[in-house]
């Protein structure tokens, strides 16, 4: 009778470990497809992120902005981009205003990454 006992409570707490194990996927799930659908939805935010940086002009006016993954993308991407243009083009550290994965503004510049 004790090794019929002993297996009852090894399934219970096999499906209470299951259990737990099914509820904390289904939170972070739940996490990821709250930001996938503030980026389908189009929402503003402001972040922190990478960006690769063109100007035009004398004084140097900033024309358009780039939303990079990271730094060595970035510093691919200017590479590429100066080879090609006779603009001047920087990779910076930025404080944006994000719609999706585009940058719409820059509020500041903290960083410039060489």
């Amino acid at each position: 009778m004790s090794k019929i006992k002993i297996v009852f409570y090894l399934v219970l707490i096999f499906i209470g470990y299951k259990g737990f194990v099914a509820f904390k996927n289904f939170e972070i799930g739940v996490g990821d497809r709250v930001a996938q659908l503030e980026e389908a939805a189009d929402f503003e935010r402001e972040g922190e992120v990478i960006g690769l940086m063109m100007y035009l002009g004398d004084p140097p006016e900033l024309k358009e902005h780039l939303l990079t993954p990271g730094r060595s993308k970035c510093l691919e991407m200017k590479k590429n981009a100066e080879e090609s243009s006779f603009a001047y083009y920087e990779c910076a550290r930025v404080n944006a205003v994000l719609v999706g994965k585009k940058i719409v503004s820059i509020i500041d510049e903290i960083e410039v990454i060489n």
